[in-house]
């Protein structure tokens, strides 16, 4: 068993996303996978659409585009997250996989590719060149790919200095002399900032249709957020979301959700 699945049997990753910080990425990451599949729906039906959601965990997004009528496949790596989807008794069409091999699948076959869980794990940038071609490989020319990232800034700032770990950061070489996380800082998680993921795309040759910051400064300030009554928290919900496109943000955000194209 690998460390990453030794890890994911052990962490809830639904606790995550259900979490007040966990709500405002799914919450924002949903209202802008609706935005594309509607453009979709002015030309077909959505039972006609085909999602692929690569690296789905237990299903946190699968499950509820199946119950809304989408045609949707998964891949999961993880045989524990795997078994969590399928035991929720959706219409997810749910395989294990790896999200740089979707040898399964042949060309041009999707309208959207979620790629939500694989590039927070892909340490080398080969691994995620390959990622990404794949997704690119699958979706269907015109198709959409949305791809997460975690932040380098969200992590310097919470683990190095809010958890005083920089001395030991810069001595062992975490962090490099611009303070980007190298690949010594996380055996399991991979953090970039947004040049690294313009990088990315050039070289996969994917445009760009728009990037937002999943949850901006909501990871920030956990707490706070749990300390707020409902009414506080749908407010701090509508600033989110009328912020989060910002490029003054989008750097400092935890979570990033880069939105491609496949002309």
């Amino acid at each position: 068993m690998t460390e990453l699945e030794l890890y994911y049997n052990k962490f809830n990753e639904e606790k995550r996303l259900n979490s007040r910080h966990g709500q405002v990425e799914f919450i924002t990451s949903m209202k802008y996978i609706h935005k594309y599949l509607n453009q979709m729906e002015e030309e077909k039906s959505k039972y006609d659409i085909k999602i692929l959601d690569v690296g789905a965990g237990t299903g946190r997004y699968s499950v509820p585009l199946a119950e809304e009528g989408y045609d949707v496949t998964a891949v999961e790596l993880v045989k524990h997250n795997l078994g969590r989807l399928k035991q929720k008794g959706s219409s997810v069409k749910a395989y294990q996989g790896n999200a740089m091999k979707l040898k399964r699948f042949e060309d041009n076959t999707f309208d959207a590719v979620l790629v939500f869980g694989p590039m927070y794990h892909l340490l080398e940038k080969e691994e995620k060149l390959k990622a990404l071609s794949e997704a690119k490989r699958v979706v269907k020319s015109g198709g959409i790919i949305f791809v997460a990232y975690i932040m380098n800034e969200f992590s310097v700032i919470t683990y190095a200095f809010k958890e005083k770990h920089i001395k030991e950061g810069i001595e062992t070489g975490m962090l490099d002399g611009d303070f980007h996380c190298t690949k010594k800082a996380n055996d399991l998680y991979s953090m970039v900032r947004t040049e690294d993921i313009e990088e990315l795309n050039r070289e996969v040759g994917l445009k760009r249709i728009q990037v937002v910051a999943a949850d901006g400064a909501a990871n920030y300030i956990r707490p706070y957020l749990n300390a707020l009554d409902e009414e506080e928290f749908r407010y701090f919900i509508d600033y989110h979301l009328a912020t989060c496109e910002r490029a003054d943000l989008l750097g400092a955000s935890g979570h990033l959700v880069d939105i491609l194209h496949k002309e």
